[in-house]
């Protein structure tokens, strides 16, 4: 039941007309406590939605009673009236739920540009009807209506020692981090303090949402939210608690890379032997945003050199002719020459695994993305049209 399965939550996905299709577009996750604490990480995109303008006020005293999410249109460069829309929105869920409006986090997704009229009032008459649908077993149906270009929804669970987590996401393009990526919510009824949340939230996110770049494209309206029900009555040991809430994020950021537009292939490129993490996510972000690496794959083409090329754009520390590469199990450079023959390595499956190692030192990070296909560029070509 994803954001549902904690005990505290109440949630509802309802369709309104945002979405040309008639499927859901508009979703509400209440909490209904005793503890209300939410934390949240952003895009760090320049370029912010009106729901994130709002959303990053909402969220500096850690209390947030509820989060409304729209699909179906972006509310994003549609000015201050955009701004006006999403205050209405967090200002109707406070009026029915008899909270304050700050207090309830907005999202929005979709394309750039739309938030008129029309937008408004579809969007405030979800809130009313997901509100008056509220359910202790909604959680599916609010996967469901945060949707875009997704192919299906994606939900996660785990369990702890008395509590448990709970997530969805949404995201197929414009998978690219800077503090967070895509619409997330993840919900707790652990007991955790507000600065425990948003610590616990920010190391899960680095590590994987953060580590997921799908097309290098950073959205305006990205936000990773965590809600804090403490429904169970028990506190967490904190490394038990951290390592849940990475599980329940590595997990759906798994699904989103499985799910991105018109991708053949998921991509995992390991980085091994760096002289620091951040060297090790600078060479993994290299490849993960090479256009000829993505291509040759695509082509299950294993070209090691479109690697090597890659990775010397960097600062990070190697030596590039002391570099080794695998690609699905196969040396196909050692020293920064060629290895095994490329015929011996099988690209056909969509799970493709590759090692750089650079040599120098003892950090590791992997980052996920995908190959570069025709259904991307086709898919993107006609985006708004």
């Amino acid at each position: 039941m994803s954001v549902t399965a904690p005990q505290g939550f109440e949630a509802a996905g309802v369709a309104v007309g945002l979405k040309s299709t008639g499927k859901p577009d508009v979703a509400v996750v209440v909490n209904r406590g005793p503890l209300k604490v939410g934390a949240a990480v952003f895009t760090s995109n320049r370029a912010k939605a009106n729901p994130i303008m709002w959303s990053q006020e909402v969220i500096r005293d850690g209390v947030v009673e509820a989060i409304v999410l729209n699909s179906g249109g972006a509310n994003c460069f549609t000015g201050s009236f955009g701004f006006q829309t999403t205050h209405q929105t967090a200002e109707r869920a406070a009026e029915l739920l008899d909270v304050s409006a700050g207090d309830i986090l907005v999202c929005s997704t979709g394309l750039i540009g739309t938030g008129d009229e029309v937008f408004r009032a579809k969007v405030l008459a979800g809130t009313e009807q997901g509100i008056a649908e509220l359910s202790a077993d909604g959680g599916d149906a609010a996967s469901l209506a945060i949707m875009t270009t997704d192919s299906r929804p994606k939900r996660a669970v785990a369990q702890g020692d008395g509590w448990s987590i709970g997530g969805m996401a949404k995201g197929a393009g414009m998978l690219a981090p800077g503090l967070a990526t895509m619409l997330v919510v993840i919900t707790t009824d652990a007991v955790l303090d507000s600065a425990q949340a948003d610590a616990a939230l920010r190391h899960a996110t680095g590590r994987t949402f953060d580590r997921l770049d799908s097309d290098g494209c950073m959205s305006t309206n990205d936000q990773v939210t965590l809600m804090v029900s403490g429904a169970s009555g028990v506190t967490p040991d904190p490394d038990a608690f951290a390592a849940a809430l990475a599980a329940v994020s590595q997990d759906l950021a798994q699904q989103l890379q499985g799910d991105a537009e018109g991708a053949s292939h998921d991509i995992t490129i390991e980085v091994v032997n760096a002289a620091s993490e951040n060297d090790a996510v600078e060479v993994g972000r290299s490849v993960a945003r090479n256009n000829l690496f993505k291509a040759a794959i695509f082509g299950n083409d294993p070209n090691w050199g479109r690697v090597l090329a890659a990775i010397g754009t960097t600062q990070a520390a190697f030596d590039p002719y002391d570099v080794d590469v695998w690609m699905n199990g196969v040396r196909v450079c050692s020293a920064g020459g060629p290895d095994a023959p490329r015929e011996a390595v099988d690209l056909t499956p969509r799970a493709t695994h590759l090692v750089i190692d650079l040599k120098v030192g003892a950090a590791t990070a992997t980052i996920l993305t995908n190959d570069l296909t025709h259904d991307y560029v086709h898919e993107n070509s006609a985006y708004s049209s």
